[in-house]
């Protein structure tokens, strides 16, 4: 396996792991989903969106689009779980099909990341990609721990690679559009 395979494969990770978080979400019962919880950000509503927010701020710089920090001024935040899960797929799918037209040369060509008082740092898109799948693994985390203290048992999230765990991932994978 190359390394541009890898981040496509994590790219589709990414998408299944956010649907199954997000449906497990979006089983909860009423008050659940912005209740005080303790982890990073204190509810599952506030750690999804900043799941999302970053998603978005880190492929607009993927993509040079020029949006930078302002993502976060435009960014209010979904108080509907289920419009959540909508936005978050979508993004994934920005995130699959802009993996999908990488070319592996320009895993290391460097982009320009909006710092803010710090400039434009150039970063290169493999370091991006390695980055934002590491945050976004992160953060699931967190919001995997926080429905144990739920009405929703928290999804198995580690078993998209392996032949092994197909059997038990096959329909998600099927319907999601996933499939080799």
């Amino acid at each position: 396996m190359h390394l541009i395979d890898h981040f496509r494969r994590m790219a589709e990770n990414n998408l299944w792991s956010n649907d199954r978080l997000h449906r497990a979400v979006c089983a909860l019962q009423p008050g659940e989903f912005e209740a005080p919880r303790t982890s990073f950000f204190p509810s599952i509503r506030q750690t999804l969106n900043h799941i999302l927010s970053v998603d978005i701020y880190y492929l607009d710089m993927l993509q040079e689009g020029g949006v930078g920090l302002r993502v976060f001024d435009r960014w209010r935040d979904f108080d509907d779980p289920e419009r959540l899960a909508e936005a978050q797929a979508a993004c994934d799918r920005d995130y699959l099909a802009f993996c999908a037209a990488l070319p592996a040369s320009d895993l290391d060509r460097r982009v320009g990341t909006d710092r803010g008082d710090d400039g434009q740092v150039p970063e290169r898109i493999g370091d991006l990609l390695a980055h934002i799948f590491l945050h976004d693994i992160h953060h699931r985390g967190q919001v995997h721990a926080m429905l144990s203290g739920t009405s929703v048992k928290p999804p198995q999230l580690d078993e998209y690679f392996l032949d092994f765990d197909l059997k038990l991932r096959r329909d998600e994978v099927k319907r999601l559009g996933l499939e080799s």
